[in-house]
């Protein structure tokens, strides 16, 4: 294989660049998912402390 045809054969070859792209949608996918259970954990740690609070205040009157 002349080099010619070796440089249009590797110019013209498309996997990678696909692999690529969703590569960085999964990436992308990845990030909202643990921004939303960062938003999630947040409200269930407040939650839970509401609850204890309200626990003492009927256990320890």
């Amino acid at each position: 294989m002349n080099t010619r045809a070796l440089v249009k054969a590797i110019l013209g070859d498309t996997k990678g660049a696909t692999a690529i792209e969703y590569g960085l949608i999964v990436a992308l996918v990845v990030i909202a998912i643990v921004a939303s259970l960062k938003g999630v954990a947040n409200e269930n740690s407040g939650l839970w402390a509401k609850v204890r609070t309200s626990v003492d205040q009927v256990v320890n009157p």
